[in-house]
């Protein structure tokens, strides 16, 4: 099989719907095989507000109770996730909506409690790549949210940088398999007020340097964590930045090598 792309988008471009049309169309036209990955941006916090169900996260993660996960449910699956779809259906590209609860693509367990209850949050076990493979061996394009299943009825909020890193583990054994994490900066940024201060390589020495410094922190602390896993177990290639230069023969994103 040629080299699959493992692309995942945050809530930067999900909320702007130009820049959601833009990568979708750019999307359609990457050729060979690929999987999108997308997380749910403030659609999901907005409608609890509006249902006046209390958001509550911790270090940038979701808690998710019973009635969260059934909001998130109706917006990741049902409204982002079909909404994506039928924009890349317009695009030419044959897409197929899922969670990872479909045909038990990918399964997780609930996250034990230790110094956090983070409630229906799961952590991926495994990803059936047979499945995956059928689906883009006949030229349809999966297109995850951030859910999966534990293979007891429930369903899991699942981090989509995760659920993107573990899609791509799983296929980096039999498969060239490259990963791209879009989001709103350029990269990986040494100096977060200058987003031209893009760091172009970071091997695994240089990010536990960048940590120390205080350079990777908060919120690109996980992110980082997944891009290091996914070199660690065979993966080709992981970058980050934004999409008009990770898509295209310019220069000036974040490249994670081991």
């Amino acid at each position: 099989m040629e080299t699959i792309k493992v692309i995942k988008i945050g809530g930067n471009i999900i909320d702007d719907q130009k820049s959601l049309d833009k990568f979708l169309e750019l999307f359609s036209n990457i050729e060979g095989p690929k999987i999108l990955v997308h997380g749910g941006g403030k659609i999901a916090t907005e409608m609890a507000k509006k249902l006046d169900i209390p958001v509550k996260m911790k270090d940038g993660r979701r808690i998710t109770d019973e009635a969260t996960l059934d909001i998130i449910t109706m917006v990741y699956a049902g409204k982002i996730n079909k909404s994506i779809v039928a924009k890349l259906q317009f695009n030419q590209c044959n897409a197929i909506g899922l969670t990872g609860a479909d045909a038990n693509t990918i399964e997780a367990n609930i996250r034990p409690v230790k110094a956090i209850d983070y409630g229906f949050v799961g952590d991926v076990i495994k990803v059936n790549t047979k499945t995956l493979e059928l689906l883009i061996s006949n030229n349809i394009t999966p297109v995850f949210c951030a859910i999966t299943h534990n293979k007891k009825g429930q369903l899991l909020n699942t981090n989509a940088d995760t659920i993107a890193t573990e899609i791509a583990i799983g296929f980096a054994n039999s498969n060239k398999v490259e990963l791209y994490y879009c989001f709103e900066k350029n990269g990986v940024l040494k100096d977060i007020k200058d987003d031209e201060s893009v760091i172009e390589q970071i091997d695994t020495k240089s990010y536990k340097n960048l940590i120390s410094e205080g350079i990777i922190a908060d919120g690109m602390l996980p992110k980082l964590n997944n891009c290091i896993n996914a070199v660690n177990h065979n993966v080709t290639k992981v970058c980050i930045g934004k999409q008009d230069r990770l898509f295209s023969h310019k220069k000036g994103y974040t490249t994670i090598v081991k």
